[in-house]
Parts: structure tokens; sequence; C-alpha cells
């Protein structure tokens, strides 16, 4: 089980097994945000049940709900406006160094889009 959380540890979640790549995607707000990319399906990230709520940050299209954390401001995750869309992205800053190390990196190109 691997678990993270955010800053303050208010927005926790746990995925089964750690992802095999990351994406480090260089577009607009994911180079801001600095987010290292782990693609999971909804089912598979368990969030804890005392979680906060999270702010929710929509841009362009606005096919995807980008969450922070209200208290500390870690960015958790994101996730498809539509249900059916089967897809959805953890941060994987947020999982433990010695998690992180072993996963590859990505390099997406996101800005060429």
């Amino acid at each position: 089980m691997i678990e993270a959380s955010c800053h303050c540890g208010a927005i926790s979640f746990a995925v089964e097994i750690a992802p095999d790549q990351v994406n480090d995607c260089n577009c607009s707000i994911c180079r801001r945000y600095g987010t290292l990319w782990a693609y999971y399906r909804p089912a598979e990230v368990r969030f804890a049940a005392e979680n906060g709520p999270t702010d929710i940050y929509q841009w362009g299209d606005q096919t995807l709900e980008f969450h922070r954390c209200r208290i500390c401001g870690c960015v958790t995750h994101w996730s498809a406006v539509n249900p059916a869309r089967e897809r959805m992205g953890i941060n994987a800053r947020l999982m433990a160094p010695q998690v992180l190390a072993a996963i590859s990196v990505r390099h997406g190109d996101g800005a060429s889009r």
C-alpha cells in the first residue's frame, strides 16, 4: 500500500501499488504546479474518509478539475469532469521520497498541444 498526503495531512489517499512511471508535464499549469502525475482509475485511489474539502480549479476546455488542499495549498490530484472517463492523476510528489525515487519520470510535452 502506497500512502500519500498533502503537507498538513488534511488530504490523504492510498493506492495499492506504486506507478511504474510518472509524467512531468510541461503544459502551462503543470509546470507551475510542479507536479509529477501518476495515473490511476478512480476506483484504484482510496481517499481517507476524514479528508477535508478541497479547492477546485478548472481552466481551458474545463474537462479536468485540479484539487488542492484548502489548508496548506498542496495540489493533490486531478479528476475528470465527465465521470465516464476512467482516469485520474494523483500528485506523486506527495508520496514518500523513497517511493518516488524508484519510479521513472517521463517528460510529457503538454505545452505543444
